[in-house]
């Protein structure tokens, strides 16, 4: 790439912010477009905005100069150039899409309006916009649905008890947080939210909204037991927004598909963040995103040999306010295969669970929950993929050492 190429980036997330500020750093100009009417912000954090502990101020990002808002409908790729649904057109040499994700609406009778819209009460969690329509509708005492029992639904069950509301948390799988966490973790994060008045539900799948003149009033399940609801909250996970790259002609399986230079099936189309599928993988999360804008931002800016050959990413979870704070952490393989060794350390009193999985001497994953002090040198350890020491001692060290964060 020659220094005067206009690159534009798709997308003011967290991955397409990081790129444009990495890129100005380097002296490389880039245009970014953002169809929200907000300033940039960390997602991240939305559940600290829900819960009234941040202002929308806090979670913003430092935007680049040259912010664009627009809603950018399709790309030409013969031309270079992509169309904006206010008529404007856009030139590109190098073209980002760091378009992101899209909530996934589960199929529910009556979740919608016959104008396909959402009925009054019921609310996705994505946006800015989605926790402070939330925010506005919560107070002490009104009855509220989290359908979804992931990362996501956790924060959104643990925000809203905390602004005073009556919380049930219907996930449909045997335990919370499955994907990240084993069962004597999930097990803690229930307690957790129970000690805080939450209602929780697993095995339980929802298959109605009932509503009253175009407002939410109850949910029922698919034993026929009904729960009524003043809110309804959408935490069913995610999907890749990848329209305008399908739309564009572009390779898109789970995900826009690139390779380790973050190159789509077009050499001048790169992608970036949650809409991203790499080497079979669709991370959906903060690390991978911020790593991939940090490796393309280099290779854009004229270092060819910046790759990006993926990310060992670790989840964590922090669950903060006036009364019992909670903190977990999991990475890697958080289930033992036969064969695998595995060590656990639980103490009741301080509410405190660490569990690791050795296979073949090789750290493959571990959860805690409660401190996590311990955290940073068992993620090195797992990142580094080196063999252990066979007398298990400095793997028990890690363990029970609070200084490695």
């Amino acid at each position: 790439m020659t220094s005067n190429e206009r690159v534009v980036v798709i997308g003011s997330g967290l991955a397409g912010v990081r790129l444009a500020r990495r890129l100005g750093e380097l002296g490389t100009p880039v245009t970014l477009i953002g169809e929200e009417e907000h300033r940039p912000y960390n997602r991240v954090l939305l559940a600290e905005v829900l819960a009234g502990r941040y202002s929308p101020e806090v979670i913003a990002l430092p935007a680049p100069a040259e912010l664009t808002r627009a809603r950018v409908t399709g790309i030409d790729r013969a031309a270079r150039t992509v169309a904006c649904a206010d008529g404007s057109v856009i030139a590109y040499d190098r073209l980002v899409l760091a378009t992101g994700s899209n909530p996934v609406l589960p199929p529910l009778r009556g979740l919608f309006t016959e104008d396909h819209e959402l009925p009054e009460g019921v609310h996705a969690f994505r946006t800015l916009d989605d926790c402070l329509g939330l925010a506005e509708a919560v107070r002490p005492g009104v009855r509220a649905v989290v359908i979804g029992g992931g990362l996501l639904g956790v924060s959104a069950a643990r925000a809203l008890a905390e602004r005073g509301a009556q919380v049930v948390l219907a996930q449909q799988s045997e335990r919370l947080m499955e994907r990240q966490l084993d069962p004597a973790a999930s097990q803690l994060v229930r307690r957790h939210l129970t000690d805080l008045g939450v209602e929780v539900h697993t095995e339980c799948r929802v298959r109605d909204v009932r509503c009253v003149g175009g407002a939410v009033r109850s949910v029922e399940m698919a034993d026929g037991y009904a729960l009524d609801a003043d809110l309804v909250v959408l935490a069913c996970g995610v999907h890749p927004r990848t329209g305008l790259a399908q739309a564009a002609g572009l390779d898109v399986r789970k995900g826009v598909v690139v390779d380790d230079e973050l190159r789509t099936s077009d050499p001048y189309i790169h992608a970036i963040g949650d809409c991203v599928q790499h080497a079979g993988t669709v991370y959906g999360l903060a690390t991978p995103a911020l790593e991939q804008a940090d490796a393309l931002a280099a290779l854009l800016a004229g270092d060819t040999g910046a790759r990006y050959t993926g990310t060992r990413s670790l989840t964590r979870l922090t669950l903060t306010g006036p009364h019992s704070p909670f903190d977990l952490a999991a990475f890697g393989e958080t289930e033992a295969l036969p064969g695998d060794d595995v060590v656990q350390l639980t103490d009741a009193t301080r509410g405190t669970y660490r569990k690791v999985v050795v296979r073949d001497d090789r750290l493959v994953g571990g959860v805690l929950v409660g401190e996590l002090g311990t955290v940073g040198a068992l993620a090195r350890a797992w990142e580094g993929a080196e063999p252990l020491p066979s007398d298990g001692g400095p793997l028990l060290h890690l363990l029970t050492h609070d200084g490695g964060s």
